[in-house]
């Protein structure tokens, strides 16, 4: 295959990659999208598993995501309702299972009163701090060396208030454990959505969903991009220097390019070698960052069960095997579908057992639930974004312990010709496609200015 020449290479064809190609081809940059993968993407996409349509992966579009808004608007794509009528089930770390509605978990006085003081304190912090630079605050240093858990056993001895509230950011967002990540980066998860608040309402940060499945901003972003994007084309190589760089990838394809965009999560940059390498400084960043662990379960039945029984399909509890279960009902669709979530240590526990123990002990949670109906779904699938080969976590990457305020500000800085896009790294919408696609109108804008004559 002869080289191709273009003025900006970008590696990955997820929404951040795309975004990042689509906005510098409109201004007139020419441009190549390689992608590791056999399909456009990234962390979204939407399959269809036994004849069911599933979102795999992300999906979710909260209302002050408006970059996605702007795109889902640009290229045709319409958005509907999570359904969310009926009462909610809380089952108590002591077991005890509570249908109830409205906002608040049915717990005591004492707790409810304690999870309200902590939200405060955290809407406080996540204002102050923001998402754009956490780790400029006065603050940062201090928040950024404790974890989360300790934070908060810092500021309550009520244990289920505590677990709680970690539930949304550890099990959540972070998909790790709450001893695993500082209480800055949880303060900045926050910030990304607004608020502490916003996060911790299952009606305000999982709204909506998009009318056949949000792998459709790729796949629309691609096609107008047609031969532009090359598939099943993992880069190995990066060769730089300040006149632009040469990128290699299987299928003997090389492209000669003035810069390169890297729009994969942080932990896959080490799937490349780069001639030079990078500084020591990126070297040393890059291993400070890591994605969590999920298991995203999607149960398909023939009929929604639970809404005869005036359930939405929504249920909370830090002590069970499965944190969170909702409806994930498809637009139009006489099935009813659930979506239920089993993270990090219950998630590391889960692929120990057999694929058949591991599906009756999720089923058996989502019972507890949902009743015994939950445990005889027609379709049954796990997403395992830790064992796919171009990911290998989820949602999105995170800091260990001191890792933000260390390095936070130059994760997003140029080293030469190359550039850095993808929702990991992003302020606003930080793990969510609206962050990726923020991130590539930046680093494009980035591109596009420093290529205008001087």
């Amino acid at each position: 295959m002869p080289t191709i020449t273009r003025d900006v290479v970008v590696v990955g064809a997820g929404p951040s990659g795309l975004t990042a190609a689509t906005e510098m081809k409109k201004a007139g940059l020419t441009v190549a999208v390689l992608e590791a993968r056999d399909r456009v993407g990234g962390r979204t996409w939407t399959g269809h598993i036994d004849g069911a349509m599933l979102e795999i992966g992300g999906q979710w579009v909260s209302p002050d995501q408006t970059a996605l808004y702007e795109t889902l608007e640009t290229l045709g794509l319409e958005t509907y309702p999570r359904y969310r009528e009926g009462d909610s089930v809380y089952i108590a770390p002591s077991g005890e299972r509570t249908v109830y509605s409205g906002d608040s978990f049915p717990v005591s006085e004492a707790t409810q009163a304690e999870m309200d003081r902590l939200v405060a304190i955290l809407d406080e912090l996540a204002a102050a701090i923001g998402a754009e630079e956490p780790w400029a605050h006065p603050r940062a240093r201090e928040l950024d060396t404790v974890s989360f858990a300790r934070w908060l056993a810092d500021q309550s001895d009520d244990e289920e208030a505590r677990n709680n509230i970690g539930l949304f950011v550890a099990g959540g967002m972070l998909t790790k454990p709450a001893h695993a990540f500082s209480a800055l980066q949880a303060v900045m998860m926050a910030a990304s959505a607004g608020s502490f608040s916003n996060l911790v309402d299952e009606d305000f940060i999982l709204d909506r969903r998009v009318v056949g499945g949000m792998q459709q901003v790729s796949l629309r972003l691609a096609e107008q991009l047609g031969d532009d994007v090359h598939l099943n084309a993992p880069v190995r190589m990066v060769r730089w220097n300040e006149d632009g760089v040469t990128v290699e990838a299987d299928g003997g394809i090389e492209v000669q390019a003035k810069r390169v965009v890297l729009a994969v999560p942080p932990n896959l940059y080490s799937r490349m070698s780069f001639d030079p390498p990078l500084p020591r400084r990126q070297h040393q960043m890059h291993m400070h960052q890591s994605l969590g662990l999920v298991i995203k379960v999607h149960a398909v039945y023939e009929t929604p069960f639970w809404r005869e029984e005036g359930l939405s399909g929504t249920g909370f509890s830090a002590a069970s095997l499965v944190q969170e279960v909702y409806d994930n009902t498809n637009h139009g669709d006489t099935r009813g579908t659930l979506v239920a979530f089993v993270t990090d240590e219950k998630a590391d526990a889960m692929f120990e057992l057999s694929e058949e123990e591991r599906k009756s002990r999720i089923l058996e949670s989502i019972a507890r639930f949902l009743g015994p109906a939950a445990t005889n779904p027609v379709v049954y699938y796990e997403s395992d974004w830790g064992s796919e080969e171009w990911t290998r976590g989820a949602y999105a990457s995170s800091f260990d312990l001191g890792g933000l305020h260390r390095y936070g500000r130059d994760q997003r800085t140029p080293v030469g010709p190359i550039h850095f896009s993808c929702s990991d790294i992003a302020g606003a919408g930080y793990q969510h496609v609206d962050g990726a696609i923020r991130m590539g109108r930046r680093t494009a804008a980035a591109i596009v200015q420093a290529a205008q004559p001087a």
